[in-house]
């Protein structure tokens, strides 16, 4: 945007400065005289260096923006003080500069973009002259420096926080959900270790949304390369192959970035897909270029220091500012528009610097740092004051998208807010106006004129689809199955895990190309392949270990998974006592002892009331034949006779449970008695380890370490390459047991059900699942189509199909008791409980009925001595309840009573 012969001019300027440490001086004495006086003051004059760049839109805008300042100050203060402005020009470290200004032109502070390494180098040095000059810094964003021993007193910063701007990264990364990005800067200052601590900040800020740098790149300054093009192109092809494809420009001049762009353009790196976020140091430039130079950074989105530009004083400066860098840079091809920040606060600076200097009466380097430190002002830029040595503004961004030859303005983003739709202030106070973080940004245009919010990764593609590693070695090849065709000349792989993986990639909001390559190394071997990049993921019987997700990383386990035992049966040995009682449980004999007794009694009671004379005699006569009649009702052979009824019924329903009940009886005693017993050879796995005995394992497992753990010698684990070698080692005694994964056991009895058998616990383990490199954004999408197709049923109805299908079922761990219980009697039960407890109401019923008369006799006979006895007693507990008095308890009033008298009234009610 220059002309070339303002261009070698400008380079020819370069030369002469950065090898002779020439520097140009514009000295504003309106009166030509320094330290004249008048109206009898002595006039004083201040001196400040200026450091800037004249190849940079930046260097220029601060240039003018300073004059300017210094022309108003002494318009306006021009009685006893002078203010002279000196420049120097460099766009390399400006430590030897401002070692220049200091020396030659004896100033008073300096201004320019040094950094914390340069101010202390410059404080270091023995000329006393340096001591204490304040060094204002216009470096684009500012730093806390930890790596410094001692922060040189008189560096004030006129900067914010680089924080605030890698946090409004973090919040755009983190909005759109993004997992990793790439981060590009420019190395502004060699001498400076900022990119580092940049890279450093961001990547704090980043974790935050649970978000990661991927990768960074640094770039050198345009002027060092002999072809900046080329070298950006070769560059960009490296970073194209990489599935990372949000990238974060986090500083850079102007230029660098119109030649990045203009490259990536060029590359297909600005199509779908892609996003690219840049930041106010190239954001708050843009209004400079010219419109057709936006086309090659079509969808970007960034953001820009929030200025208000409604004010008074902004409106006269701008006035002003276009007017004076027209005249000054007639050359410049972009226009004239509106100062950026840059401007702003190196008109801030120089005019905070020129107030401080006012305060004093002479010349004091220590005492004008003071003063600038107390400075508290509304300038263009904003609230200027000092807080640590740094500017204190609360910043807030606008967040723009470049669309066509121009960008707009989406949203507001604030540390105390978030995004917002707008923002006022009110009593000097902002005050948010939308709906906070989530919906808050508007609709934004990506890069190749997509309006849906890019991924922000790729993986594979047509042309070079994703390279899946499948276990081609593994025992239980029903989980992965490789066959070549030779007619077609190609490899086939199927299996349980393919057909999960296959489910699963349907479940996708997107295509995922991928081919599947077999594997022949351990399932360690083949995690370890996926870490270190040479596998893209890994499909297969894979378990979730606590080893393996130190380096790589899986989806959501597909099946879950256990460590099992699994042994021989034998015959369970019969114990011949009591064997009878075995074909009920506890519980039903119980229960039948129970209704035996209680249907004796109701009827026994209601032929009583009948006045049966077979139930009739003393009182124990009357017990003795109850119980007796409970016994051998069961056979039929009581010598009673019923004549009631109600008797009738409920010896009926009765008579009917004991039919059942003997007929089950029978049925399940004989079963105990003929049917053989099956149990596990070994029940526990302590006995293994004890007897030293040999077990059996897939070949190169992590079984094998895990039983290691268990206390099992190595020597007695013998591994097994195919699933029809264990039960070979069964019946040859090589092993005692065998362990298995949870999938792999089910697939092993659904194919040897007779004669084998799962013993003692499962040890719990993380489950089957799919490899993938650790930060893959990959991962999480696949886990969330994992959950989907588990919660639809089909990987049940795989496993079913594939695994577990067979024609014979295997015995259980732990057979269970063949004793039958109440359960299975609770309907007849039931009806002849609840007939017999009706006959048993009706009875004494009855018998209340026919006694009621003696009854109420008794009642009646006894109702005055109770009532006497009660008055008695609780007498004097009311008395001393109502009227307390110095007596003994209730109790010790009935003591006290004659003997003889308690003991006629106590006979007399009983």
């Amino acid at each position: 945007m220059r002309t070339a012969t303002t261009t070698a001019f400008s380079l020819f300027v370069y030369f002469l400065l950065s090898h002779d440490h020439v520097a140009f001086s514009l000295a504003y004495n309106k009166n030509g005289v320094n330290g004249s006086t008048r109206d009898d003051c002595k006039m004083i004059t201040w001196r400040i260096g200026a450091i800037i760049d004249p190849t940079t839109r930046v260097g220029k805008e601060q240039k003018v923006a300073m004059e300017m300042a210094v022309d108003d100050f002494n318009a306006q203060n021009s009685k006893c003080s002078e203010l002279v402005l000196n420049f120097a020009y460099s766009h390399g470290p400006a430590a030897s500069l401002a070692t220049y200004l200091a020396n030659k032109k004896q100033v008073h502070a300096i201004l320019g973009p040094l950094t914390h390494q340069e101010a202390a180098l410059f404080s270091d040095f023995d000329d006393e002259a340096y001591k204490g000059i304040p060094i204002i810094s216009l470096s684009p964003a500012a730093t806390y420096s930890t790596m410094l021993l001692a922060e040189p007193p008189s560096l004030i910063q006129m900067s914010g926080d680089v924080n605030s701007q890698m946090q409004c990264f973090a919040s755009l990364i983190g909005h759109f959900k993004w997992r990793k990005v790439i981060a590009l800067y420019e190395i502004s200052n060699s001498f400076s270790n900022m990119h580092f601590k940049l890279i450093t900040h961001l990547s704090d800020s980043l974790k935050v949304v649970d978000s990661s740098v991927e990768h960074h790149l640094a770039f050198p300054r345009l002027y060092s390369l002999s072809n900046s093009k080329s070298f950006i192109q070769e560059e960009l092809v490296k970073l194209r192959s990489k599935n990372v494809k949000v990238f974060v420009v986090v500083q850079c001049s102007l230029h660098f970035g119109l030649v990045l762009f203009e490259m990536a353009t060029e590359m297909g790196m600005m199509e779908k897909d892609y996003v690219w976020i840049i930041s106010d140091n190239m954001a708050s430039l843009l209004d400079s270029v010219e419109p057709s130079v936006l086309l090659n950074m079509q969808g970007v989105i960034g953001f820009k220091a929030n200025i208000n530009e409604k004010t008074e004083s902004f409106g006269e400066f701008n006035v002003k500012f276009r007017r004076k860098y027209r005249s000054e840079y007639t050359e410049e091809e972009g226009g004239y528009p509106s100062p950026s920040s840059y401007a702003l606060k190196a008109y801030d600076a120089t005019w905070a610097t020129a107030k401080a200097m006012q305060k004093l009466s002479k010349s004091n380097s220590s005492e004008l740092v003071k003063s600038i430190l107390l400075s508290e002002f509304e300038g263009l830029s904003g609230k200027v004051s000092f807080k640590n040595g740094m500017l204190y503004q609360n910043p807030t961004f606008k967040i723009i998208n470049v669309i066509g030859k121009s960008y707009r303005e989406v949203s507001f983003w604030s540390p105390e807010f978030g995004f917002s739709e707008d923002l006022v202030e009110y009593n000097g106070v902002k005050l948010k106006i939308g709906n906070g973080l989530g919906g808050a940004l508007g609709s934004i245009l990506w890069p190749g004129g997509e309006q849906t919010v890019p991924k922000g990764w790729t993986i594979g593609g047509l042309e070079k689809p994703l390279k899946i590693g499948v276990p081609a070695r593994g025992v239980f090849n029903q989980f992965v199955t490789i066959k070549f065709n030779q007619e077609r000349n190609e490899t086939l792989i199927g299996g349980f895990s393919v057909h999960v993986f296959e489910a699963v990639v349907r479940q996708l909001p997107y295509y995922l190309p991928y081919v599947l390559v077999p594997f022949y190394g351990t399932y360690d071997e083949m995690v370890e392949g996926v870490s270190n990049k040479t596998l893209d993921a890994g499909v297969g019987d894979t378990e979730i270990m606590p080893d393996r997700y130190e380096v790589a990383e899986f989806s959501q386990p597909y099946i879950d998974s256990g460590l099992v035992m699994v042994v021989t049966e034998r015959p369970r040995l019969k114990k011949a006592h009591f064997i009878v009682i075995k074909a009920f449980k506890l519980k039903l004999w119980i229960l039948l002892a129970v209704m035996s007794l209680s249907t004796g009694a109701v009827i026994w009671l209601n032929e009583y009331v009948n006045d049966n004379p077979d139930f009739s005699g003393t009182f124990p006569q009357l017990i003795g034949s109850m119980l007796w009649f409970s016994v051998t009702v069961l056979s039929f052979s009581q010598r009673e006779s019923i004549k009631s009824n109600l008797s009738r019924l409920v010896l009926t329903t009765w008579l009917c449970v004991v039919v059942v009940v003997t007929a089950c009886f029978t049925a399940v005693l004989s079963s105990i008695m003929t049917v053989p017993r099956l149990e596990p050879s070994v029940l526990n796995v302590d006995y293994l380890i004890r007897t030293n005995a040999a077990v059996g394992c897939n070949n190169k497992s992590f079984i094998i370490k895990y039983l290691v753990n268990m206390q099992f010698k190595p020597e007695n684990i013998k591994e097994m390459s195919s699933i029809n070698d264990y039960p070979k080692a069964f019946e040859n005694g090589e092993i005692s047991a065998a362990f298995f994964v949870v999938p792999h056991a089910k697939v092993f009895l659904a194919k040897y059900c007779k004669g084998y058998t799962k013993s003692g616990p499962v040890y719990k383990l993380g489950g089957f699942g799919f490899v993938f490199p650790k930060g893959s954004p990959l991962a999480v999408d696949i886990s969330k189509a994992v959950l989907k197709v588990s919660q639809s049923g089909e990987v049940n109805q795989l496993e079913e199909q594939m695994l577990i299908s067979s024609n014979c079922s295997s015995s259980s761990v732990e057979e269970q008791d063949p004793g039958l219980g109440p359960e299975l009697f609770s309907g007849p039960l039931v009806i002849s409980g609840v007939i017999c407890g009706l006959v048993l109401l009706i009875s004494i019923t009855r018998l209340v009925r026919k006694h009621w008369l003696y009854l109420s006799s008794i009642i009646a006979n006894n109702a005055k001595i109770v009532f006497r006895w009660a008055s008695v007693v609780l007498t004097p507990c009311y008395t001393r309840i109502v009227r307390p008095r110095s007596v003994k308890d209730c109790n010790t009033v009935i003591d006290e009573r004659p003997n003889i008298q308690q003991n006629v009234e106590i006979t007399g009610v009983l």
